[in-house]
């Protein structure tokens, strides 16, 4: 290469590579000071697309965190409502069993007054903590805390929908209850209009005989039991007919007992429909011909008179489903049996109406049932309306009633509470590894995005060292031209 004054090579190349130099001390010190590799698009294109990726991950997982303990707090909240639902439960049983003794002598209405408030706080706390019918927890929760392969994985579902989970009175099935004293008076048939409370008052004279047939429900099975109340000569009394009357039907927990308005009704809760029949009409217990059905429970009444129909039927409460499959050749007796076969497992049973003719379902919770066929076991089609107990349903009925629907509902808000708590566990096991993908997704990040200040600084030493030799040839370069003078001297 010739030496001219036009172009000085040598000063051109360490005017390059001095400015070529100077961009990498630049670069170096700008990752010093932002603690980068990446500043720009141009410094790792491919390697910020990456690490934009795992930063989107990390504010979602931290999103989901924050989420997840969310709904551990609701879940807590909802958790310690239901303990103490579970005290006000033990307190409204002890209440209930006080008034189921027959040898209680104090006032049952005292003890409702209280019973009832309770069951009153039952439905306020339940909604307080989100439980209650409609409730802001009485939903399919899902919590969004992110972290999976798919949308659906990225959640987490506590399901607390449905009456299942309803932990009011009405969802507990304690709305209806009481420890008042009560019966079921013969209202059906025309009514009953005998009193037995008259003074001195005698029934069945000249030893005439009064029945009550009962379809009912025992162990689990539906048959029919017939009582019979026989006079004397002159006569029996008010106490004299009860004792002849719970002496028979006792063994199947139904009570006898006389009303506030004088007539005689039957408690308890065992499923049971009952009618009257006497050849005396004078001085008879009950008018002749009255019926009724045990109005202590719930119930759903039957067609008047079965026929046999290819339907399916469907029962639910608080304990489960069961489904009973009926042909047209059934008959009423193998539809009872087959209704109670897959029904008394939930405490519903089916017994004979009244008039012996239909069915009535009935049973101590609250339930639901529906047929898939018109001009069956219910006459209708589709969901059936249920009849809940009434407060007038013997002295210790109400109380029974009240003692079963309790021990059901301890049962249901267990059931609940371990809902919940399994809640807790898997919405906290789910922020244990969004914390972990947070931590790994930032080592990964870090790994593409941060500086490495060691190599940095090694880089920013060099960097002043090639930039001071660059200066000094650029110097010695740009001299050249200057010796070329002393070839025209």
């Amino acid at each position: 290469m010739s030496i001219s004054f036009q172009t000085n090579y040598a000063a051109l190349v360490a005017e390059n590579n001095l400015n070529i130099n100077n961009n990498f001390q630049t670069s170096t010190i700008e990752a010093l000071t932002s603690g980068y590799r990446i500043n720009n698009s141009s410094d790792d294109a491919a390697g910020l697309a990456v690490a934009n990726q795992y930063q989107a991950s990390i504010n979602e997982l931290t999103q989901g965190v924050l989420n997840g303990n969310a709904g551990v707090a609701a879940l807590q909240i909802a958790d310690g409502g239901l303990s103490n639902i579970t005290t006000i439960l033990d307190r409204l049983q002890t209440l209930a069993s006080e008034s189921a003794s027959t040898t209680f002598t104090g006032n049952r209405a005292n003890i409702n007054v209280e019973y009832q408030q309770l069951v009153s706080q039952i439905t306020q706390q339940a909604d307080n903590i989100g439980l209650g019918a409609g409730g802001s927890l009485n939903v399919n929760n899902e919590v969004y805390v992110g972290g999976g392969n798919t949308s659906a994985n990225s959640q987490v579902q506590v399901d607390l929908s449905g009456a299942i989970n309803q932990v009011d009175a009405n969802g507990l099935g304690l709305a209806n209850t009481s420890v008042l004293g009560g019966g079921t008076e013969l209202t059906g048939g025309g009514g009953n209009t005998v009193r037995l409370d008259a003074p001195g008052a005698l029934f069945l004279s000249a030893a005439a005989t009064q029945t009550f047939t009962f379809n009912l429900n025992n162990g689990g099975a539906a048959t029919s039991v017939t009582a019979t109340v026989t006079g004397t000569a002159g006569g029996i009394n008010q106490s004299q007919v009860l004792t002849q009357l719970n002496n028979q039907l006792s063994p199947y927990g139904i009570t006898a007992a006389v009303g506030s308005d004088g007539q005689i009704n039957f408690g308890g809760t065992t499923a049971f429909t009952v009618s009257t029949a006497t050849a005396d009409a004078v001085d008879e217990i009950a008018t002749n011909g009255t019926t009724a059905v045990n109005n202590g429970v719930y119930s759903v009444a039957g067609a008047a008179a079965y026929t046999g129909k290819a339907e399916t039927l469907t029962f639910q409460n608080a304990q489960g489903t069961a489904t009973v499959n009926l042909t047209a050749a059934d008959t009423l007796a193998s539809a009872l049996g087959k209704i109670n076969a897959q029904t008394a497992p939930l405490g519903i049973y089916a017994v004979e109406n009244a008039a012996g003719t239909g069915i009535s379902i009935q049973s101590v919770n609250n339930f639901s049932a529906s047929t898939t066929a018109a001009g069956g076991t219910f006459g209708g089609i589709g969901a059936q309306p249920t009849s809940a107990p009434t407060a007038s349903a013997t002295a210790t009925g109400n109380a029974l009633a009240a003692i079963t629907a309790i021990t059901a509902a301890i049962s249901q808000l267990g059931n609940v509470q371990s809902r919940v708590g399994a809640g807790e566990n898997v919405l906290n096991y789910a922020i244990n590894l969004a914390n972990s993908q947070i931590t790994n997704f930032s080592s990964a990040e870090s790994g593409i995005k941060d500086a490495n200040i060691a190599q940095e600084a090694s880089n920013l030493t060099k960097a002043q060292v090639i930039q001071q030799a660059s200066v000094a040839a650029l110097a010695q370069a740009n001299s050249t031209p200057q010796a070329l003078l002393k070839l025209l001297q």
